[in-house]
């Protein structure tokens, strides 16, 4: 009998040990508790969404601080270690007057075969109580590759991305509203493994001395591109003077979402099939993997084979650097090439915020569409990356207004381009 007292005694004090300890580990910092011992919750947040177009894939945390841990999913590259997380764009549902701490995770990526993280990228964000009007806050660089946001809430509701989002109902406005317009014609050309369809947007007259084409969103996360779309698309149809005069002298060519699917779904990098659309140019596209890229093969063999090369190609992307990624491949006549690039980039400069400069002249990225195009069919073609955090050219964080006005300008460059250069 008393070994009975004994044994529940003993197994009372194991009890009460083991809920003291639990009780301690629930209060340490997250980095020194053991797996599973994170708070249930923060009294301040009621719930991220992720329920709307283009949301982010994430799971998300609570260390015994508050900190509401959000861990980004990666997308992965068929056949390859290349790895993306870099799309951010959630709702955080809290109380007002909130003042919510965020650390993001899972930030490690690969590019290209190569370790790296965005951490270093991600210097900004944008918020939005509404979804339509956004601003930029800086975030803060923590060690192991992670970055905190400190947010305050002005309501109930609060969206997060990490730059200003452009969706595809964003897209379906701009066409709508330029559908009818006699200087527009929108040709479907294909569509993405999901069945979205592709559209190419041709603005002025095919009969115009020279082409010039764009396309944006080949990876779904840089938004810069669509918004310098939409603006330059918007200059060209103006209707002033000055619009009249540009498309006199050039026709715009313009693929504006390259990989819907990705956009809709909240993607970083790669196609549903783990295909990069800005990979492998320098070949034949595999039509099964990459059908977005095959149907634009298609209708740019078409156009060659009609007598209507592009004179000038410009694949349209965010970074953290801002570059004009001028395609070096081995052909005949690079130096020609080059020279033009240079005239261009010279304009950029003159007519655009355009600050950052172009890649070191050792650079070659095989395989892109500004090499790929330039080495199987002769056409003039960048890759223009857009910082996704700092517009120097403007000192103020990147924008969706900032991309529109350089869209706008644009206009101005390509027509002196082609008063310049005779390609």
């Amino acid at each position: 009998m008393k070994h009975k007292r004994l044994f529940k005694l003993a197994a009372l004090f194991v009890v009460l040990a083991f809920a003291s300890s639990a009780q301690a580990s629930d209060t340490a910092p997250l980095t020194n508790q053991p797996a599973g011992k994170l708070a249930n919750k923060t009294p301040d947040l009621e719930f991220i969404d992720t329920s709307f177009e283009n949301a982010s894939p994430l799971w998300y945390e609570f260390a015994a601080d508050g900190t509401i841990v959000i861990h980004l999913l990666y997308d992965q590259e068929r056949n390859s270690p290349n790895r993306a997380a870099g799309h951010v764009h959630f709702l955080l549902r809290a109380k007002p007057g909130a003042k919510l701490t965020i650390e993001f995770k899972e930030l490690d990526n690969v590019w290209n075969g190569k370790p790296g993280s965005i951490a270093k990228e991600l210097k900004a964000v944008s918020i939005s109580e509404n979804g339509r009007d956004w601003k930029a806050v800086p975030t803060e660089s923590l060690p192991e590759n992670r970055v905190r946001l400190a947010v305050e809430m002005p309501g109930p509701r609060l969206y997060v991305a990490r730059i200003e989002p452009y969706r595809l109902s964003d897209l379906d406005r701009l066409l709508v509203s330029i559908r009818s317009n006699p200087l527009v014609q929108i040709t479907p050309i294909g569509k993405t493994v999901q069945g979205r369809e592709l559209e190419i947007v041709r603005v002025g007259d095919e009969r115009a001395p020279y082409r010039v084409f764009l396309r944006a969103r080949a990876h779904p996360w840089e938004t810069g591109g669509s918004w310098v779309v939409q603006g330059l698309i918007n200059r060209l149809l103006k209707g002033d003077v000055d619009a009249q005069k540009f498309l006199r002298r050039y026709c715009l060519y313009v693929l504006p979402m390259a990989n819907k699917d990705g956009v809709a779904r909240g993607g970083t990098r790669f196609n549903l099939q783990g295909q990069d659309l800005n990979r492998n140019w320098d070949k034949p596209v595999d039509a099964e993997f990459a059908p977005e890229n095959a149907v634009l093969e298609k209708w740019l063999e078409q156009m060659i084979a009609a007598g209507r090369r592009p004179h000038l190609a410009m694949e349209l992307h965010n970074d953290g650097s801002g570059l004009l990624h001028i395609s070096r491949p081995p052909v005949v006549g690079l130096n020609r090439h080059v020279e033009r690039m240079a005239t261009l980039e010279r304009l950029l400069r003159q007519h655009t915020w355009f600050t950052e400069g172009s890649t070191r002249p050792v650079f070659h990225n095989a395989g892109t569409l500004g090499d790929g195009w330039m080495e199987r069919y002769g056409i003039d073609a960048v890759v223009h990356e857009f910082n996704c955090n700092w517009i120097a050219g403007v000192k103020d964080f990147a924008q969706g207004r900032h991309w529109q006005s350089y869209g706008e300008n644009l206009a101005t460059v390509f027509y002196e381009y082609f008063g310049l250069v005779k390609p």
